[in-house]
């Protein structure tokens, strides 16, 4: 998940919003999402929800408000909303140094314990996948680590997202130059073929993950997970207030097996949200690990 309401130019008049309307709207959002949006960003509501408001012909937010609650599309207009308020700005081997750090300690420290314990397999959950590049760019760390042994390994990479839209592109797993821009030369070379409308990622790639969308709100949802050894959720949490917050990060508690990690996004931090995780600093980033 990406930067939330990124602005763009339009040539449509905005439709204005009231601040009992944004209110509404914002509550909405944060009751369905968990999604909270600051009063300062009204005029990005307006610019943002202009253009939908005249595909749908409504004249204010107040129709589009009871639209989303009582039209006969309601539940389709609810996944547009979702584009609406996220923008999945994001690419491949995005954060190279939070990466490094992670094979070369969460992920070396997480391999060898499972070959220690008879256990050759590894769980992890990609919470805001976006459009995918996040939970490839694991598995192709899995790949350059394992080489050869992943064979021998079972690895699932559980990844999820708000909106169905994302899902769906990453499922096809194809990429334009702009994905590429932290993408070392070799590993675009070793795992993706070009495709006519860009890069598609290999299959081997693709078959340790499974997509799908979800609500991190949905608490009986997340509860479905399996059980995780390292959880990434990077520049998520940035966009909950501290209750959403620590609702969330208690969920990934719960799911995390004993030892297990949780990676945020590198502006992100546990600091008054949650004191059960273990800071464990690394050149380049904060592991948080579950002790026990």
């Amino acid at each position: 998940m990406g930067s939330l309401f990124s602005s763009s130019i339009t040539l449509r008049k905005s439709v204005k919003i009231s601040d009992d309307e944004f209110v509404q709207l914002r509550d909405f959002i944060y009751e369905k999402s968990g999604i909270f949006v600051d009063i300062k960003r009204k005029y990005l509501f307006e610019s943002r929800f202009s253009k939908r408001l005249a595909q749908l012909s409504l004249s204010s937010f107040a129709d589009y408000i009871k639209y989303l609650k009582f039209g006969p599309n309601k539940n389709d207009e609810l996944k547009k909303l979702y584009e609406l308020v996220t923008t999945n700005e994001t690419s491949l081997f995005r954060d190279i140094k939070q990466l490094d750090a992670f094979r070369d300690n969460v992920l070396k420290e997480k391999l060898d314990q499972q070959r220690k314990a008879g256990k050759l397999e590894l769980n992890i959950w990609s919470a805001g996948c976006s459009s995918g590049e996040e939970p490839y760019t694991l598995s192709i760390l899995i790949h350059e680590v394992l080489r050869m042994e992943i064979a021998r390994w079972k690895i699932n990479i559980t990844a999820v997202d708000l909106s169905q839209p994302m899902i769906d592109k990453a499922k096809k797993g194809v990429y334009g130059d702009y994905s590429f821009k932290t993408t070392p030369d070799d590993i675009k070379k070793r795992y993706f073929t070009e495709a006519p409308d860009g890069w598609k990622i290999k299959p081997a790639v693709t078959k340790p993950i499974t997509f799908q969308q979800m609500n991190l709100n949905d608490g009986l949802a997340l509860k479905r997970i399996a059980r995780s050894h390292i959880i990434f959720c990077r520049n998520v949490i940035i966009y909950f207030d501290e209750n959403m917050k620590k609702k969330v990060v208690n969920s990934f508690y719960d799911n995390l097996l004993p030892d297990g990690y949780l990676m945020l996004g590198h502006s992100e931090t546990l600091h008054k949200v949650s004191q059960s995780f273990k800071p464990i600093f690394h050149p380049g980033t904060i592991a948080y690990k579950k002790e026990g």
